[in-house]
């Protein structure tokens, strides 16, 4: 048995621990330790040169190869259930923030949702590579302009951009198309160009915020 065989021998030592943990009543096909390591004794003590062999058709690379698939499994199954409970937490964390915001400046809190939807996903700590922060992405300027101190800080975020919003609804009279323009792309491209901007993002910003709002 050579010192590469012996490290790996270890390792699915450690790793059939850990499959115990996890899976206690696992009766599965994954060879035993023991069988595994009498496996390679055999082998070794047969044919003294494993030159030439299949490194895979032997014991110990068949029960690794195993016993990690198994765990692989195991961690993605856990892992996409975590994100289905994360996902659903991120929007009913919000709730009582956008319920408030939404009767403070008069927005639909479908709208807020709709926004913060597409601009984070609903995650707080995110930020753009152009510096937008946040739920609702408010750009540092912008955010000081609307006595945000903590654009991270949930709350503070979602009064910010809902009251952000509401500047723009009324600043074109309502429409929401021309409202939501400006949100993306600032107020100043909006007037510019007469109408939406002819920017690939902002008309696809404008699109699917709306198209989320009227579901």
């Amino acid at each position: 048995m050579n010192v590469e065989q012996l490290r790996s021998m270890m390792q699915l030592q450690a790793l059939q621990g850990l499959q115990e943990n996890k899976q206690p009543n696992n009766s599965g096909s994954n060879l035993p330790f023991s069988t595994v390591l009498a496996g390679m004794m055999t082998t070794d003590t047969g044919n003294s040169s494993l030159t030439g062999q299949n490194s895979f058709s032997h014991p110990l690379n068949s029960a690794m190869l195993s016993m990690n698939a198994s765990l692989l499994e195991a961690q993605v199954s856990t892992s996409n259930s975590v994100g289905e409970k994360m996902s659903v937490a991120k929007r009913t964390d919000f709730e009582e923030i956008i319920e408030e915001a939404s009767v403070k400046y008069g927005v639909d809190p479908k709208l807020i949702k709709a926004i913060i939807q597409q601009e984070s996903s609903f995650n707080p700590t995110a930020v753009s590579h152009a510096g937008a922060t946040g739920l609702m992405q408010l750009m540092p300027l912008t955010a000081k302009g609307l006595g945000v101190t903590n654009a991270m800080d949930p709350r503070q975020n979602i009064m910010g951009g809902t009251k952000y919003i509401r500047q723009m609804l009324d600043k074109y009279d309502g429409n929401l198309t021309l409202a939501l323009a400006a949100y993306n792309a600032g107020p100043g491209n909006v007037d510019k160009y007469s109408g939406v901007p002819p920017f690939k993002e902002t008309m696809n910003y404008v699109r699917k915020v709306t198209g989320n709002y009227q579901a």
